[in-house]
Order: structure tokens, then C-alpha cells, then sequence
């Protein structure tokens, strides 16, 4: 096996020293001069027409610079345009005519100072019409319902799939097992505050500072909606305190702090409050699911027949993304030859659904984990036995169209079992303990975008350190470190050698954006080939000095020379040098691009290979059920991981614990309670989010399995393993006190109701 001297090290994060002293510059760091405030006015109704806006009080007051509303921005939605005729565009950064949810965008203004700005906005008067509401989905689909978006139905796109003959599979099965799941909205905590600020230079050009994790996709949604040219608007990320997807892409802010800059000729800065953000931003979608799975008595999967209701809010976002993950991901990383799928995104009168971390699999998987874990009770089987019996393996074509290079679920399955001391736990275990499983796949980076590839440029300095320009943003996960241990590696310099430059579309490459789980694999390959560039133009010049072909060269710990012979080179800082007289002082720039071979996926089937190469995984849990109160106590978590190839073994251990602690929460507490459309727990102290103290006994494995098209054969951490998460701790509450909860979170309420019944 080669040896890396960088990859596959643990080594300390690049932003490290900037974290631990505060140095990192986020939004709320950033002020310039006569810099204004700016501020929403929100629906207080689900539904209402709007009848009149007037603002002149708010105008009036002493330090309002400006006030708009729809009026002043016009009827031009924005959205995402994922492939060619599938765009969901029907969001307006003020509403015009009507208000879909409560916190609709009705108007913004900017003043001197956020106590005049708050205050000026309570001044603005709108006369609503209450229209009647529909919160719940399937109510939602009936031809009766109040329609949300004024269009025929409320239906904002439905999948429908049919693989195989499930007929012919459920007729020979031997059991057959139909239920019905409940999948919660969610929110993303992360702990920094959706905003942006924004100003103009002399020639009307546009900066944006914003916490976008798509930088490129608010630039073109400003360019459209305000109708300027690309060239005429500039966005710039700062340091971002998290996302997990609910960053991704523009929102009303954006739009709203450009508008109010222009008319004012001042910067304007809107960060959102933590109650706006629960509020009023996208949540994890709620969907509901009925299954019914048909297999043979030793456990072998013949067919399955699934209805999903996916609760999209007031406007279609990245729904159908989400629905589509949830369709595909029925048929992995559990193999079912017959598969037939009805799905719908429906329109309802609540904040919009929108990307999440693991979007649209975590609900299917714990549907599909927790029928598994019946079926095997059902049939008196081993649940981690039937799920290996069915497991997806390297070299598998799929029916839905998935093609799996590379795949660990058997040793991540074998591995977290053992581990755990699944064989005989119900021996050992005492009173109310119980053991669950639950496995996990995800994609590596999804093909669903025009803008199909990331891009990546490296300079190299005299020095032979190397800056690292590229579009992917650094959410907090580390992702810079990756790519910049990519680079080092490629190059043959030290991690330190290398600056990772700030995300600026003045400056750094085109790329789609930090979501759908592409940065390692994507922006990874792109560049390792921006890094292998430079390396083959110094190799080029240096081939003839050392007499050599320039295939037989090597860039290894800071040195180039020739393979085998260690003393025929020269440093880097020669090399460079000697690239520089040879080409009149012309920079050494490499670059790199990565694009995805596989053909597009259909969004009315799901049918296609999502991903150049798709994760897999298994976690087991451990609980102890308080039969008086209900409460689960999660002891422990052993989670194993197939990441292809670990780039940084500690920084896939810090995802698999980050993804430990929110699937934990998304399991047993986490739930955005809403009355009438209004979110009644809009605060980290109400909505129960789970923190490192709430951890359990968390044992991590790392299974490598290195995948042939990732970067040195990495493949995706950040986002799959969650999936696994809720089964496995659903699965282990039955195993306790045989209580089966369908519905999420497994609550205490829910779990002594359940016990009652028994």
C-alpha cells in the first residue's frame, strides 16, 4: 500500500489557532462605515390576502432611511433550478397579494440602529383577509382544500416509480408486513444566525457578505431578481457558524439588504433573530409514509410497496430534491427487486421544508430500518442478520439505476455488531435495556445541477507554499483542512504550506455550493488536478535538467527528484524558481475541474445513478426506557462508517459524533411544535435541540474501502451517517420494553401511552 505523508494523518485543522482565539471574522464582526440595519416585517397569519400596506408612520420615524415592499422588488420568484426543465421557483422575497405561512416576508426597512429598526417596523400597518388554512399534507391532497398557491391542486410534484412486478414479489412471500410512519419537522440549530450585508461601490456593483454555504447561487438570484448582470454583483463568505443545509441558497434577506442598499447608497446588514430562524427559515420536511414489504422466510426481499406524503410548507424550495432522495433511497443499502413508489410533495400553509442534513433519507431509512426490525421479530430472526442477508455489495447495479463502486456495509455491519455485543445482549442486558440496529447509505454529491463540476486553482509561491482558491465553503466541518491535506499531498509540501483563500466570486472558481455531500469528493478531485497541474508544468522544465523522463519524477516532502534516486533534485523553492526564469516570471498556476460522469437522474422516477459513488454504514444503540416516566436514556452509540478513503481520521470521527448527537436528538426530543401555523418553541431553551453534555457513550470504526473515484479514494462523512441514528435507537426502545414507536420523537408521552396499551 502506498505510503501518504500527509492524507491519512491526523492532523490539526487549518483554522485551528483562528477558533480557539476569535479571530475568525464572522458576520456579526463585520461593520462599515454608516452602516445601516434592516429588518422584516412578517405575516402574523398562515393565510391571508393582503389588502393594504402602509408604511408612512415607519417612514416618518427618526433614523428609517427606507421602507420597501413587494411593490418595490415586483412578482419574480426565486429558486432552484436543479436540471434542465425542473426548477421550483415560487418564493418572492416579498410577498405581493398574499401570505402563505406565518412569517411570510411583508416588508423590510432600514434605520440607523436595530432599536429604531425594530421599533419602525412595529409602525408598518397591513390589513390582512384571513384566508382559510391547511396544515395538515394528506388533508392537504383533498380536492376541497384550500388551495395554498392558487394553482389546481396543492400538489407542488409527485414521483411515481414501479420497478420490477411487485405483484408477482408480494404473491410469493411468505410474510408480508404493511405500517404506517410519522416523520417530524425539524430544525437545524446551527448556532449561527442566518443574514448577510451588502453595499454598493460608485458603479452600482454589489457586495454581499452573506452566510450562505452557496455563495454562486445568491449571486446569480440577486443578478435576477434585481435585475443586474452577473459581473455587477459580488458575494463573499466569511467564516460560517454551521448550516447543515439550511444555508443553502438565497433567501428574502439577501434580497431585501441589497434593495434597501440601493436606495439608500448605504450598506445594510439584516441578520435574523434566533426565533426567525426557527421560525421562519426551511426545516427538515415532515413526511408521512405508508410501507408494506413482502419476503421470503429466510429473509430475502421480494417487494415493497411505499406511499411518502412529504410536507413541503408554503413554497416549494428544494423539495423536490428531498423527495427524490427519499424514492431513491428506498432501494439501498437494501437491495428489493420489486419496488413500487407514490410520491407527493405537498403544498401546506407553513414555513417551506427545505434541505437537511442527510435530505430525504433519514425518513425513508427509519421507516424502512424499523419495518425490518418488526419483520425480523416478526419471522423470529436476527434484525443484523436479515439486514447483511439483503445488504447492497461493491460491484451491485441496482434496480433504481444506482451503480455501487465501491461498499463496506458488510464490514461496517459485522463490525458495529461485534463491537457492540450484539450476539447474546439480551442475556446480559437487564430490566428495560435494550439493543437496536439501523444501517446508513448517502450519495456523494448528487447530479442535479447546469452548474455540473467544481473547479479549483492553486498558486504556487516562490517559496513553495500554495494558495488554494476554491468555490466550496468551509461550514465548520473542516472541510478546507480536507482539501487543503489533498493539495499538500498531491504537491508534495506540508499541510502548512497551504492557505485555503476566503470564498469571493470576484476571485475564487464557479462552483455549485457546500450541500448534497460534495465538497470531499467533488471539490476534492477537482483540487488534487489543480495541485497535479502545477506538479506537471515544474515536471515538464525539470525532466531535462535531471535527465529524465518526467513520468519517473517525484514531488514528496518538499523536494522534486527523480524516482529511486533521491539525490538527483532539488527543493521546491528551487523548483518554483527555476519554473520562473524559465518563463519570465510567470506564476505557477494550476487548475482543476471535476465533473460528474454519470447521466442525470429523471426527477419524475428517481430512476438513475444519483452519484459517482454513494457511502454506506451501521450504528447500533443502546437504551435503558424508565417504565415510570417514559424517558429514554441513550447509553450508547457504536457507529461505523465506509468513507472510502479517511483523508483526516480525526476529522471523520468528529462528523460521525456530530452526526451521533443530532440523530439523537432527531430520535427522542427534537420537534418544531406549531399552533395554527405558529412555531411555538423558537428558542434553543424550548425546542430541545441535543449538546455535547446530552452525549451518550459514543465508539466510532472507520472502514475503508477506497473508492476508485474519489480523491485518493475518499468518499462522503458529513451526512449519511445520521440516517442510521433514529432506527437504531427506535429498534433498541422496542427491544426494551416492547414498545414500537412509528412516530417521531419517541417522547416520553409517546412511550407510556405505548406502554399502557401493552
Amino acid at each position: 500500500m502506498e505510503t501518504y505523508s500527509v492524507i491519512g494523518k491526523r492532523l490539526q485543522r487549518i483554522d485551528t489557532a483562528s477558533k480557539a482565539t476569535g479571530t475568525s471574522l464572522y458576520l456579526t464582526d463585520i461593520s462599515l462605515p454608516r452602516m445601516l440595519h434592516g429588518k422584516l416585517l412578517r405575516s402574523p397569519h398562515p393565510h391571508a390576502r393582503i389588502v393594504r400596506v402602509d408604511s408612512s408612520k415607519a417612514e416618518k420615524l427618526p433614523g428609517v432611511k427606507a421602507v420597501i415592499t413587494g411593490k418595490d422588488i415586483g412578482a419574480i420568484p426565486f429558486g432552484i433550478q436543479m436540471a434542465q426543465n425542473y426548477t421550483f421557483s415560487d418564493k418572492l422575497p416579498l410577498a405581493v397579494g398574499k401570505v402563505r405561512f406565518v412569517g411570510d416576508e411583508v416588508a423590510a426597512l432600514a434605520a440607523i440602529s436595530e432599536d429604531v429598526a425594530e421599533e419602525a417596523i412595529g409602525l408598518i400597518e397591513v390589513e390582512y383577509e384571513e384566508l382559510a388554512p391547511v396544515f395538515d399534507p394528506e388533508k392537504a391532497m383533498e380536492p376541497e382544500a384550500p388551495r395554498v398557491n392558487g394553482k389546481g391542486n396543492n400538489i407542488a410534484w409527485e414521483i411515481h416509480l414501479d420497478l420490477g412486478d411487485v405483484n408477482k414479489g408480494f404473491s410469493e412471500s411468505d410474510h408480508i408486513r404493511e405500517d404506517r410512519f410519522v416523520l417530524q419537522p425539524a430544525a437545524h440549530c446551527a448556532l449561527e444566525a442566518h443574514g448577510c450585508l451588502a453595499c454598493l461601490d460608485q458603479t452600482g456593483k454589489v457586495t454581499i457578505w452573506s452566510t450562505s454555504q452557496a455563495p454562486y447561487r445568491v449571486r446569480v438570484t440577486i443578478s435576477r431578481l434585481l435585475d443586474l448582470p452577473v459581473s455587477k454583483v459580488r458575494v463573499i463568505t466569511p467564516a460560517i457558524g454551521g448550516g447543515f443545509g439550511s444555508k443553502a441558497g438565497a433567501f428574502s434577506y439577501d434580497a431585501c439588504a441589497v434593495l434597501l442598499a440601493q436606495k439608500t447608497a448605504l450598506p445594510v446588514k439584516i441578520i435574523l433573530t434566533r426565533e426567525e430562524v426557527f421560525s421562519a427559515t426551511r426545516v427538515r420536511h415532515p413526511e408521512i409514509i405508508h410501507m408494506k414489504t413482502g419476503l421470503r422466510k429466510d429473509g430475502t426481499l421480494l417487494a415493497q410497496q411505499v406511499k411518502i406524503v412529504s410536507d413541503n410548507g408554503a413554497y416549494t424550495s428544494l423539495g423536490g430534491v428531498g423527495l427524490c432522495n427519499s424514492v431513491a433511497f428506498l432501494n439501498s443499502p437494501f437491495k428489493i427487486p420489486s419496488l413500487k413508489c407514490d410520491a407527493y410533495l405537498v403544498y401546506t400553509n407553513k414555513p417551506m421544508g427545505g434541505a437537511m442534513r442527510g435530505y430525504g433519507v433519514p425518513q425513508v431509512r427509519f421507516a424502512a430500518d424499523s419495518q425490518l426490525d418488526i419483520i425480523a421479530k416478526d419471522l423470529g430472526l436476527d434484525t443484523a442478520k436479515l439486514m447483511l442477508k439483503n445488504a447492497v455489495r461493491p460491484g451491485d447495479m441496482l434496480a433504481n439505476g444506482f451503480n455501487i463502486s465501491s461498499c463496506g456495509l458488510e464490514e461496517c455491519i459485522k463490525g458495529a455488531t461485534r463491537a457492540a455485543g450484539w450476539p447474546g445482549f439480551r442475556a446480559r442486558s437487564k430490566v428495560s435495556r435494550g439493543i437496536g440496529v439501523g444501517c446508513h447509505t448517502y450519495l456523494c454529491g448528487a447530479h442535479r445541477d447546469p452548474i455540473n463540476g467544481f473547479s479549483a486553482l492553486v498558486r504556487v509561491h516562490e517559496d513553495g507554499a500554495i494558495s488554494l482558491l476554491t468555490g466550496a465553503v468551509d461550514l465548520g466541518q473542516g472541510s478546507s483542512s480536507v482539501l487543503a491535506q489533498i493539495v499538500a499531498e498531491e504537491f508534495g509540501v506540508r499541510l502548512e504550506d497551504i492557505r485555503v483563500v476566503p470564498q469571493d466570486t470576484e476571485v475564487t472558481p464557479l462552483a455549485q455550493g457546500t450541500y448534497s455531500s460534495k465538497v470531499t469528493f467533488w471539490e476534492g478531485n477537482a483540487a488534487k488536478a489543480a495541485a497535479a497541474d502545477a506538479k506537471q508544468q515544474l515536471f515538464q522544465l525539470l525532466a531535462e535538467k535531471f535527465e529524465a523522463n518526467q513520468h519517473d519524477l517525484v514531488a514528496k516532502n518538499r523536494r522534486v527528484y527523480v524516482k529511486g534516486a533521491p539525490d538527483r533534485g532539488m527543493s521546491i523553492e528551487e523548483a518554483v524558481l527555476a519554473y520562473q526564469l524559465a518563463n519570465l516570471g510567470e506564476p505557477l498556476i494550476g487548475r482543476g475541474h471535476y465533473k460528474q460522469s454519470v447521466h442525470p437522474v429523471d426527477h419524475a422516477t428517481s430512476l438513475g445513478n444519483n452519484s459517482p459513488a454513494y457511502s454506506f454504514g451501521c450504528t447500533v444503540a443502546e437504551v435503558e426506557v424508565d417504565r415510570e416516566t417514559g424517558k429514554v436514556n441513550l447509553l450508547k452509540l457504536t457507529i461505523a462508517h465506509d468513507c472510502g478513503f479517511a483523508i483526516n481520521p480525526t476529522a471523520v470521527e468528529g462528523q460521525l459524533e456530530g452526526a451521533s448527537l443530532m440523530g439523537m436528538g432527531y430520535a427522542l426530543t427534537e420537534q418544531l411544535l406549531r399552533k395554527q401555523g405558529t412555531t411555538m418553541n423558537p428558542s434553543f431553551l424550548q425546542y430541545q435541540a441535543t449538546f455535547p453534555p446530552d452525549a451518550p457513550d459514543i465508539q466510532t470504526f472507520i472502514v475503508e474501502t477506497t473508492d476508485p473515484g474519489g480523491p485518493f479514494g475518499a468518499k462522503e462523512v458529513g451526512e449519511g451517517p445520521i440516517v442510521s441514528i433514529a432506527p437504531a435507537i427506535a429498534n433498541a426502545i422496542y427491544d426494551a420494553v416492547g414498545v414500537r414507536i412509528k412516530t417521531l420523537p419517541a417522547s416520553p408521552e409517546k412511550i407510556l401511552k405505548e406502554l399502557e396499551m401493552l
